[in-house]
């Protein structure tokens, strides 16, 4: 009994450290400046980026080609976007409170989606580069 409890309490703190781990990459990520390229594709500016972006951008990303393999996705992120939206939707009418922590979440998703369709691009542009050079 007591060793399952031990085991039980290591799992629950194992997946608590994976989801902050996972929510600090998501963080850093999306901290790095995004080109003016993307901003223009998008019709945003940097400062603008919200969570109502997050479709576009999605959109945006997977019409963008990848030309090399082990790039990460959207997966983890689109599903966190709409855990999101949904408890915005939820409880934001019973607290205001979470609607702002839901629309600073769900801009969060949206500058990642930005940054790595930059990385997409400048990955695609660097490798056409070296392909001419050859």
């Amino acid at each position: 009994m007591f060793a399952t409890m031990i085991l039980a309490i290591a799992i629950v703190a194992l997946f608590q450290f994976a989801i902050y781990y996972w929510r600090a990459v998501l963080t850093g990520v999306a901290s790095v400046p995004v080109s003016s390229q993307v901003l223009e594709a998008t019709h945003a500016n940097d400062t603008e980026l919200r969570g109502s972006d997050f479709r576009r951008l999605a959109s945006l990303y997977h019409l963008t080609p990848e030309l090399q393999r082990g790039g990460s996705g959207l997966g983890l992120v689109s599903l966190y976007f709409s855990v999101v939206r949904k408890a915005e939707v939820l409880f934001g009418k019973l607290s205001p409170a979470v609607m702002i922590w839901g629309e600073r979440e769900m801009a969060l998703c949206a500058r990642y989606a930005a940054v790595q369709i930059d990385r997409r691009l400048q990955a695609n542009l660097e490798q056409a580069a070296s392909m001419r050079s050859c």
